[in-house]
């Protein structure tokens, strides 16, 4: 696993857990730390991980991070190995990977995954598999012990594809849920109320469930997904939607919440903060 953050090391741990040998990379010290307590095996740097397991994992923050560490994989000149990149970025950036890769003998697959950081310490997670069928069959195993399920999408790019549309809905059903708590508070109902009564109702969201409790208790952090990385995944969607002339009305409402909580000083906070923005619009006070 390269990047032990919110993900990575919430994934390591589970596949620990599961009775994998996990070797592990990250270039903060103290994300190190935390997965070696975990029973993670840290690598000296990527060239080592590349060394020494057949199936690689890399969930980072940026493409700049996921080129670097794609380059010292091949420079390595490792067996061949399979690189499973689990981030969020554009298709050409993945592409670009792919490409890398495959220039030095490895397979690349595109896998981003539908979760927050609380669904994946539960191991709730849906992987969107795309590239080599046979890749994908071989890491099954793999996906299964931190996942609960595996859709193989098909040909390589699917998977991001696919991501954009679940990060479009997740974008509109968090400022919803944060918009309707508002409503609903500042009309003298008690939050934790209208989650109970909610979430047994139509309005219900997945997206509710999860950042509607910590809405409720304004409380923000630790993250499940920071704003920062947040608005990075929403760039690559519009940027997306942009090139296929697709209009998205909706999900373009939701950026200014999100630029306005970063703004605020939110941006290390979990995006659920943007109940925070639309208490201070509404002059709601808690």
């Amino acid at each position: 696993m390269v990047g032990l953050g919110i993900m990575g090391g919430a994934i390591s741990r589970n596949l620990v857990a599961k009775g994998w040998h996990v070797v592990g990379f990250d270039t903060d010290p103290e994300r190190c730390r935390e997965a070696r307590e975990n029973g993670v095996e840290i690598a000296a740097d990527c060239a080592d991980l590349a060394a020494k397991a057949e199936i690689i994992l890399t969930s980072l923050p940026s493409p700049v991070a996921v080129h670097a560490v794609v380059a010292e994989i091949v420079v390595a000149k490792a067996p061949k190995r399979i690189v499973v990149e689990l981030s969020t970025l554009a298709l050409a950036d993945k592409f670009a990977m792919h490409d890398a890769l495959a220039s030095s003998g490895h397979v690349g697959l595109d896998c981003p995954l539908s979760g927050t950081g609380s669904q994946a310490q539960k191991g709730d997670l849906v992987v969107f598999a795309s590239g080599d069928v046979n890749a994908i069959e071989k890491c099954r195993p793999v996906f299964a012990d931190f996942s609960r399920k595996t859709a193989d999408l098909g040909e390589f790019g699917n998977g991001s594809k696919m991501k954009y549309v679940a990060n479009h809905l997740v974008a509109v059903h968090n400022v919803a849920t944060a918009e309707a708590l508002v409503l609903g508070m500042k009309s003298g109902l008690d939050p934790q109320t209208i989650i109970e009564v909610i979430s047994s109702g139509a309005g219900n969201s997945r997206v509710f469930e999860l950042r509607a409790p910590m809405m409720a208790k304004k409380k923000y952090d630790p993250p499940t997904m920071r704003i920062t990385t947040w608005k990075k995944d929403l760039d690559v969607i519009g940027a997306h939607a942009g090139e296929l002339g697709v209009p998205l009305p909706t999900f373009d409402a939701t950026l200014a919440f999100y630029s306005a909580a970063k703004s605020m000083g939110y941006g290390g906070q979990d995006t659920g903060c943007v109940c925070a923005v639309l208490e201070k619009m509404a002059g709601l006070e808690r």
